[in-house]
């Protein structure tokens, strides 16, 4: 538990910065979601094609943040950094999350 609190500030700071930075693109992301449960049948594809761009322009951003950070640390501590930020942003922004570890 110790170990998992160890990056927690760093993490928490580092999402608030993102959040403000690129509050635009989180609330892109609500629009296009929004968009593609709306839609008719014939625009889905395009609609969740949409989303899904601007999902991936946002997971990008975040996996450029923490490997920033964990390129400042040594492996075994970046790799639980990673562990740990990818945990928080499943948690704090899930719609972000699923492709992260691919990153």
């Amino acid at each position: 538990m110790l170990r998992r609190r160890r990056f927690s500030d760093a993490i928490s700071r580092q999402l608030d910065l993102f959040e403000r930075e690129h509050a635009d693109l989180i609330r892109e992301s609500e629009e296009a979601e929004r968009a593609y449960d709306r839609g008719a049948r014939d625009d889905a594809e395009e609609r969740y094609g949409d989303y899904q761009d601007v999902v991936e322009t946002a997971t990008e951003i975040l996996a450029d943040l923490r490997d920033n950070f964990a390129s400042t640390l040594g492996d075994s501590a970046a790799e639980e950094y990673e562990a740990a930020f990818n945990r928080a942003v499943a948690k704090r922004l899930p719609r972000f999350s699923l492709e992260i570890e691919n990153r």
